[in-house]
């Protein structure tokens, strides 16, 4: 199937490792020309490397901390006629509300609800100009089905579902689709992390991580390319009609029993 994303710029935040780097290097097999932005330099170099690998054209690279003031402008002022923005940074730290210190809380809220805000206020206005453009949002299942030992990032990404709804419900008067998607958890070093500090707390012992993955659903893992597939189809011009809508890619685990 043509996805009609030849030469499209997409702009992916999160874009050098774990979900994001799936995106990216997805794109760049429809012949879109992905732009890579982390703040770690080596992470975007490892990325590079994958797209050299496969033969694919070298993406453009923006090496900012999307946690810091100003960062958001920085990168609109760097890829300002962006077609499509994949809001996919920020890594959330697992844990109860008394796990979690205030300035902890308020630095992952920094980068992963506020740069989706404030880069989303930024390209909106943009595309809406142009009467044309796309708005992808990673979220989390985790803001329809929280959890208490990971409170910080199921209110941050409640948050995000009905900032990305309500946004989506009235962007496509000016042309432009802003949508969303919850992951189920997804193999990227952050899941271990989380799963192995689960394991500490229910079993006592971290190095039983992998038996909390066997309790998902096909007993293993949701993939990052099962994810980004997902993500570079409905940012194509064939889902025209979506907007306002986040899908929930948890293969029915919020409707299992425990």
């Amino acid at each position: 199937m043509n996805l009609e994303l030849d030469q499209k710029q997409v702009v992916v935040t999160g874009g050098s490792k774990g979900i994001g780097l799936a995106i990216a290097l997805n794109f760049a097999r429809e012949g879109a020309k992905p732009v890579l932005v982390s703040r770690q330099r080596s992470n975007l170099d490892a990325a590079l490397a994958a797209f050299a690998s496969e033969g694919l054209p070298v993406p453009a690279i923006a090496e900012i901390d999307l946690s810091q003031p100003g960062s958001d402008r920085a990168l609109f002022d760097l890829f300002p006629q962006a077609d499509i923005l994949v809001n996919n940074a920020g890594a959330i730290p697992g844990g109860s509300i008394h796990d979690i210190a205030e300035a902890t809380w308020r630095g992952a809220w920094d980068l992963k609800l506020f740069s989706y805000i404030n880069l989303t206020r930024l390209y909106l206005g943009a595309m809406e100009a142009r009467g044309q453009g796309v708005i992808c949002n990673i979220i989390g299942m985790a803001g329809v089905a929280p959890r208490y030992e990971y409170i910080c990032g199921a209110a941050a990404n409640a948050a995000l579902i009905a900032f990305t709804q309500g946004i989506g419900a009235g962007s496509v008067r000016k042309g432009v689709r802003v949508f969303g998607i919850n992951p189920s958890p997804t193999r990227s070093d952050r899941i271990e992390s989380m799963f192995k500090q689960q394991a500490t707390s229910k079993l006592g012992d971290a190095s039983r991580w992998q038996e909390m993955a066997q309790k998902l659903p096909f007993g293993r893992l949701a993939e990052p390319d099962e994810i980004a597939r997902l993500a570079v189809h409905c940012s194509s011009p064939v889902c025209s009609y979506l907007s306002g809508t986040v899908l929930n890619v948890d293969a029915g685990q919020q409707y299992a029993p425990n």
